[in-house]
This record gives structure tokens, sequence and C-alpha cells, in this order.
């Protein structure tokens, strides 16, 4: 075989190995898509098939009219919102602290920071929950917020850090020589070369807090503040399974974060790629 023959051939193989990878990855979500279209005498046939025979938004109208879907829905906007604005400014504020000011165990203080992250949720969940009972704040979205934000801030503080790092100080002194303060030399010059960092630090915190369940199902009991993961799980509650009405929900819940992660997926990747680089 030629070196041309060679190279074709390992090309084809890549490219095989990638179309099933894409497969594997995409069939779980194409097949929910797919029994989300189905009447309910058609999910359960058998043998199943793929492309349903008489498709309909019958399971979508049912959500939307029969189930509390919609407050879920905003109630997960909401609490992943309120998540990421309040990560960034604490995070932001202690990178900047971290790289810009000399102290007395700073380079211990971020390598503690970073060994924080290696405890799971569920170790802290309890903990927390008698936390915010004694503070009074329990069954609320606020208990939500800070229960995101503080599982999510190691993480950005050490690729914040890495961010802020690269980024010359000369240029912060350069803004501060024309007259600007610190907090405008930072909003101004710091924080957009540091983008990429900021927003793959936001779009893992919003990927956190939207699909949380364990933290929602232990804070949260009242109905009207449950997240989509904790409302669509009670969807489970009879002997017979609304498999069309779950499918939807899942298609609904899973089309904004895939959306908002392709949206900016190139920010992503430059985003890790740095934080494993620095540090």
């Amino acid at each position: 075989m030629t070196p041309r023959a060679r190279r074709a051939a390992g090309r084809a193989l890549l490219y095989v190995g990638a179309v099933v990878l894409v497969f594997q990855a995409a069939f779980p979500f194409l097949w929910m898509a797919s029994t989300s279209m189905k009447p309910p005498i058609e999910v359960f046939a058998d043998p199943p098939y793929f492309v349903p025979k008489a498709p309909t938004w019958e399971n979508f109208v049912r959500l939307f009219t029969s189930t509390n879907f919609l407050i879920y829905f905003r109630n997960s906007l909401t609490v992943a919102g309120l998540a990421v604005l309040l990560t960034m400014v604490v995070g932001a504020a202690g990178a900047y602290s971290l790289t810009r000011y000399r102290y007395p165990g700073r380079e211990q203080i971020a390598t503690l920071i970073l060994c924080t992250y290696m405890f799971a949720p569920i170790m802290i969940v309890i903990p927390f929950f008698i936390l915010v009972k004694k503070v009074g704040i329990e069954n609320t979205h606020l208990a939500l917020v800070l229960a995101f934000a503080s599982f999510c801030l190691p993480f950005a503080l050490w690729l914040l850090r890495a961010f802020f790092e690269t980024i010359p100080i000369e240029l912060e002194e350069a803004a501060l020589v024309d007259g600007a303060d610190r907090l405008r030399a930072v909003v101004y010059v710091v924080i957009p070369l540091a983008l990429p960092g900021v927003i793959a630090t936001s779009i893992f915190t919003f990927i956190l807090a939207w699909n949380d369940y364990i933290f929602t199902r232990i804070l949260i009991s009242a109905d009207e503040l449950k997240t989509l993961p904790v409302g669509v799980q009670d969807l489970f509650h009879s002997a017979l399974i609304d498999w069309g009405l779950i499918m939807a929900a899942g298609v609904l819940i899973t089309v904004p974060a895939l959306a908002f992660f392709m949206a900016v997926q190139r920010h992503l990747v430059a985003g890790w790629g740095s934080g494993g680089l620095k540090g």
C-alpha cells in the first residue's frame, strides 16, 4: 500500500469513528424527540420503530396545559441565571485578588480552593440543608442560588485566575495612569481580555444549575418553587408512566441548554484549554 493510500485509509477510519461517536451521543436525544411526537399507541408499539407514523404535538400541548411545566421552566431560568451572576461576581473578584495582590499564603489559598472542588454534592447537601434551615431560608430560591454558587466557585476561581494571569499588568497600570480607578480598569480592561474564561465559567455554572437534581430535591418542597429536573421527575407518579409526556418534557429541557452550548462552544473550548494549561 502506497503512503497516499495509507493516509486515505487512516482518514477514512477517522471519519468512520467520528460518525460512530456522534451517532452514539446523538441517538438518545433523537429517540427522545421521536417518542415525544408519537401518540400513546405508537409509544408502546412492539417492535418499536424510530419514525412516528402519525406525528402529533399532543404530548407538548398536554405538557403545557395539564402540568406546571412552565412554572418549573421559569424557576430553572431564574435560579440558573442568578447562580451564574453571583458566581461570576464573586469568582472574578476572588481571582483578581489572587493574581493582582501579594499577601502571605496566597498560593496556598488558591490550592485549597481547588481542593474543595473534589467534594461531591451528595457529601455537602445535608450539612448545607442544616445550615440554611438554621438561617431560615429553606424552601427558597435563595438557598438554591447559594448552593449552586458555592459549588461552582472553586472551578470559577481557578479558571478565571488562569486567565487573569495571562493579562499584562501594564495594561491595567496604563488605564490607572489615564485616570481610571481600579474598578473601571477591571471592568473595561481586564474582563474583556478574559472574556473566554468568563463565558466558559458562565456556561459551566448555568449547566450545573439547570441540570441539578440533588440540591433542589433536598432544599425545595413547595411545588411552585421546583425546577425542571425535580418537576419532571414528579411526573413518574402513577403505575402507567406517560412516556410521551415525559419525552416531550425532556426535549424542552435539553434544547435550551444545547442551543446555548452550541452558540458559545468556541469560547468554552478556549476557556477550558487555557484553564488546563495555566495554574
